[in-house]
């Protein structure tokens, strides 16, 4: 089912990318960005100690179907055990795993997750390592960050992961205390020539020529937008605001595939901002019931959900919790050859 998402990032033109959003990139939402051309998706973060721990958690965090590819899931994590775990469990359903430490919102600095990661570099690396020792390409494993104030610490991190056998890296170029202030593109310049693995820009990408222009101008194999593409889902198709057959889509997506109202009515909050007249919107962002969102699209629109057929059925996850279960099975079923090929690595310095 996966995709190999390495070699789509060592491709020529430019990767256009859903980021992670907490809440709002999940499978629903992935399946409409993909319709406008965005050729890989992240999901929410998800708590690994919470996935790995519990079958409620799985089943309230994670879906995918057989057209959700490709596809990266992100994982807070802090210990070893989580991640490897968590990686291990989600590998026949996804092409690779991310770990985000660009989060800074505070529970998850509090927590030990997101950014104050960043001031632990050497359990960034020993995450990252043993997901690599114990899970072969083409699945990757990944890390999204943010810029530290010290760009030299950016650099001795991205190369240090690097070595460590890190696929790529996600570089939301703003520090941890920046929130709307223009993203530091000299920043993410210093750390694209520091390095050799793809770098995924993320920031400030509003329209598609901001994707393009991070393309051309410094380098970057993958361009990610979060919200430039809630707010237009179409972005990375060249549209300048949300077209009415993306309305008809997400209405026809969320007809097809089980979603919670609030999840169907908080995208097209954001997908109606820059289409709809201040009265109308303020009218339709308090709606309270699907009914009542329904009728306002239709009345204004003239747009009703229709049962999409392209929509397949969500698949069942099943997950083997052993540790340490997909090393085992790769070793049992390999070759020597591939076997020596695969422990290459295990002890490599860092």
């Amino acid at each position: 089912m996966a995709t190999d998402i390495l070699e789509i990032l060592q491709q020529p033109q430019l990767t256009k990318i859903c980021a992670p959003m907490v809440r709002y990139s999940k499978l629903q939402f992935r399946t409409l960005v993909r319709r406008y051309d965005c050729d890989l998706c992240f999901t929410p973060m998800i708590l690994a100690d919470s996935f790995v721990q519990s079958a409620e958690a799985r089943d309230n965090e994670f879906s995918t179907n057989k057209n959700d590819v490709p596809l990266v899931v992100q994982f807070a994590a802090k210990t070893v055990d989580d991640f490897v775990g968590a990686a291990e469990m989600v590998v026949p359903y996804a092409g690779g795993v991310d770990l985000n430490c660009g989060c800074p919102q505070r529970w998850a600095m509090k927590s030990g997750y997101g950014v104050d990661l960043l001031g632990k570099p050497e359990l960034v690396r020993d995450l990252v390592l043993q997901v690599r020792n114990r899970i072969p390409p083409p699945f990757t494993v990944s890390v999204k960050i943010r810029l530290l104030k010290d760009i030299r610490k950016t650099i001795e991190l991205c190369q240090m992961l690097e070595k460590a056998g890190l696929s790529f890296i996600t570089v939301h170029a703003r520090t941890p205390q920046m929130r709307n202030e223009p993203i530091d593109l000299e920043g993410l310049r210093i750390v694209r020539d520091s390095i050799k693995m793809p770098l995924i820009a993320n920031g400030d990408v509003k329209q598609l020529k901001d994707a393009k222009n991070l393309h051309e101008n410094f380098n970057c194999q993958g361009v990610m937008s979060a919200n430039g593409l809630l707010t237009n889902p179409a972005l990375f198709a060249g549209y300048s605001k949300t077209p009415l057959t993306c309305i008809q889509d997400w209405l026809d997506i969320t007809a097809s595939i089980p979603t919670h109202f609030l999840c169907m009515h908080h995208h097209l909050v954001f997908m109606l901002e820059k289409i709809l007249p201040k009265k109308d919107r303020c009218y339709f962002n308090n709606l309270q019931t699907k009914e009542s969102v329904l009728e306002f699209i239709d009345n204004y629109y003239g747009i009703k959900p229709r049962v999409d057929n392209k929509c397949s059925e969500l698949i069942e996850c099943y997950y083997d919790i052993r540790p340490g279960k997909y090393f085992k099975e790769v070793l049992k079923n390999c070759s020597d050859e591939a076997f020596e090929d695969f422990m290459e690595n295990i002890f490599i310095e860092v």
